[in-house]
C-alpha cells in the first residue's frame, strides 16, 4: 500500500482513529509532538510531556519497556506491543499499550492505546467469576443439606412431575415401601404406585394442591397393600415447571390400649355418632371430626376442619373458648354449654357443647356439639303450653306508672342474665363478667344489689376498692 500522497491532515485523522495517543519521538528520546484521540486522555496531562524525555513520563517498572521501544530496528517486520504505565497528576496510574514505527531522520512514531476500558472489563469479569463461584459453592452446600434431609427422613418422600405424574426422585424410606425398590422406582407413573380404589382421591388431592398452593392431605392405600397411609402433597416450581413434594406416613392407631376390634368399633361408632364430635388438643386445634360435626360446621371434607382452631368457629371466640378451656384443663366436665358457631357459609347456628378431658395417650379435649334448633323444633309443641312469665305485666298497666313497670322488668331480665352467665361459667366471676361485657367491679355491684354475692365476693369487692383508692 502506497501512502506517499496522503496529506498531513488526513494522516492525523487516521492516527486519531487507530490510536488514543500518538507521540513523535526524536533520536534522543525526547517527545516533540503529542496527539490525543480521546477526551479521557486529557486527564492524563499528555500535553505536558512536550520537551520531556519519553522515559521520564512513565513509572519505574516501565522504563525498560521504553528503552526496548526506542531501540526498535527499522528493518524489523514484527511490531511488538508494550504495556506501559504513566503516573497521573490526580494519583494512580494509566495503562497504555505502545508500538513504535520508524520515521525519517531517525525519528519514531509511538502509537498508544488506552487500556483503561479493557482493565475495567477485566475487573468486572473477575468479580463476576468470583460471584458465580460463591453462588455455586452456596448452592452445593444447600444441595448437600437437602440431600441429607431427603435421604434421612423417616417418612417416604417422592418428587413428582406435575404434568406427567412421573417420579423424579424417591428417598430410601419410599423405596422400602415397594418390593421392586431401587432405580426402577424413578421414572414410573406415581399413580401406578397407588391402589386403584384410592387413585381418584389422590388425583383430586394433587389437583387441589396445584390450584391452591397449600399442603393438602388424604388417606390412601398403596398398590398391593391393605395398610392405609396418610398422603400429603405440596407444590413448588422450578425451571422445568411445577413439581409435587409427596409424603407418605403410616397412620398410628388413636388408642393403643384397646384391641384392634374394639378400636374399630369405637372409631365407627364415633364416626356415625348422631351429634357432632370433635377431638382437639389443649390449645384448641382440631385433630379429628365426625360426619355430623362437619355437617354442623358446613364443611364438605375433614381437611377443612382438621388443623383449624375451634376458637375460630365460635361466635364469641376467645370468651367461649376461655370458659371451656379453663374448666377442661381443671379436668371438670362441661355440660350443655350454650353458644353459637359460625358455619363455613358464614351462617350463625345456636349449639350446645359438652366436653371432657382425656389424659392418655396425650392431653386431649373431646367435644360433643348439639344443634339447638333441632331441639327447639322437637320441643315446640310443649313450649306453646308454657305460660309467659311477663304476661301479667299487662295487668299492671293503668295501676302503676310505666316507669316503675319497665324498671322492674329490666331488673328481672338483668338478674336472669347474670344468673345464666354464672351458671354457664360454673360460678367463675371473671369469665361471667367478660361474657356479659362488664367489668369485675360492676359485676360485684350488681351481685350485691340482687343479693347473689357471697361473703367471699364482698371481701374481694372491698379489697378491689381499697386498691383503687
Amino acid at each position: 500500500m502506497n501512502f506517499i500522497d496522503l496529506e498531513a491532515a488526513n494522516f492525523s485523522k487516521l492516527l486519531g482513529v487507530v490510536s488514543d495517543v500518538s507521540l513523535v519521538i526524536s533520536p534522543r528520546g525526547v517527545i516533540e509532538d503529542v496527539s490525543t484521540g480521546q477526551d479521557t486522555m486529557a486527564t492524563l496531562g499528555c500535553q505536558s510531556w512536550l520537551g520531556k524525555r519519553w522515559i521520564d513520563t512513565v513509572t519505574t517498572e516501565s522504563k525498560k519497556k521504553i528503552e526496548a521501544l526506542l531501540a526498535a530496528q527499522p528493518e524489523s517486520q514484527n511490531l511488538l506491543w508494550r504495556h506501559v504505565n504513566h503516573p497521573m497528576p490526580s494519583g494512580g496510574e494509566a495503562a497504555i499499550q505502545y508500538i513504535t514505527v520508524p520515521l525519517k531522520d531517525n525519528k519514531l512514531l509511538a502509537v498508544g492505546r488506552n487500556l483503561e476500558r479493557l482493565a475495567e472489563l477485566q475487573r468486572r469479569l473477575v468479580e463476576t467469576q468470583q460471584s458465580m463461584e460463591r453462588d455455586f459453592l452456596r448452592l452445593r452446600h444447600i444441595e448437600a443439606r437437602y440431600r441429607v434431609l431427603f435421604e434421612t427422613s423417616p417418612e417416604a418422600v417422592f418428587m413428582v412431575d406435575a404434568n406427567s405424574y412421573r417420579l423424579i426422585e424417591a428417598n430410601a424410606g419410599a423405596q422400602s415401601l415397594f418390593k421392586d425398590a431401587g432405580k426402577r422406582l424413578v421414572g414410573r407413573d406415581f399413580r401406578d404406585c397407588i391402589d386403584s380404589e384410592s387413585q381418584g382421591e389422590v388425583q383430586s388431592l394433587l389437583r387441589t394442591a396445584l390450584a391452591t398452593g397449600r399442603i393438602e392431605m388424604c388417606s390412601a392405600k398403596l398398590s398391593g397393600s391393605k395398610l392405609p397411609l396418610t398422603v400429603s402433597a405440596t407444590v413448588f416450581r422450578q425451571e422445568g415447571g411445577a413439581q409435587f413434594l409427596v409424603r407418605l406416613a403410616k397412620r398410628e392407631p388413636a388408642t393403643s390400649h384397646l384391641t384392634t376390634d374394639a378400636s374399630l368399633v369405637l372409631s365407627q361408632a364415633m364416626e356415625h355418632f348422631p351429634d357432632g364430635w370433635l377431638l382437639t388438643d389443649t390449645s384448641g386445634t382440631v385433630k379429628s371430626v365426625n360426619e355430623e360435626g362437619m355437617a354442623l360446621l358446613g364443611a364438605t371434607a375433614a381437611s377443612q376442619v382438621v388443623g383449624q382452631s375451634l376458637e375460630g368457629w365460635l361466635i364469641r371466640g376467645a370468651v367461649d373458648w376461655g370458659v371451656l378451656n379453663t374448666s377442661l384443663k381443671q379436668q371438670k366436665p362441661v355440660r350443655n354449654f350454650a353458644t353459637e358457631i359460625r358455619t363455613q357459609a358464614g351462617m350463625t347456628l345456636p349449639v350446645e357443647i359438652s366436653g371432657m378431658y382425656l389424659a392418655k395417650p396425650e392431653p386431649l379435649f373431646v367435644m360433643f356439639v348439639r344443634d339447638l334448633n333441632r331441639r327447639s323444633q322437637l320441643s315446640a309443641p310443649a313450649s306453646q303450653t308454657l305460660p309467659n312469665p311477663f304476661a301479667d305485666l299487662s295487668q299492671l298497666v293503668g295501676r302503676r306508672p310505666i316507669k316503675d313497670i319497665v324498671g322492674e322488668t329490666v331488673d328481672t331480665i338483668e338478674r336472669m342474665c347474670i344468673e345464666a352467665a354464672l351458671d354457664l361459667t360454673h360460678n367463675n366471676r371473671a369469665s361471667a363478667a367478660e361474657m356479659l361485657g362488664l367489668s369485675r367491679q360492676s359485676l360485684y355491684v350488681k351481685l350485691r344489689r340482687f343479693g347473689i354475692s357471697s361473703e367471699n365476693d364482698l371481701d374481694l369487692d372491698a379489697s378491689t376498692r381499697n386498691m383503687d383508692t
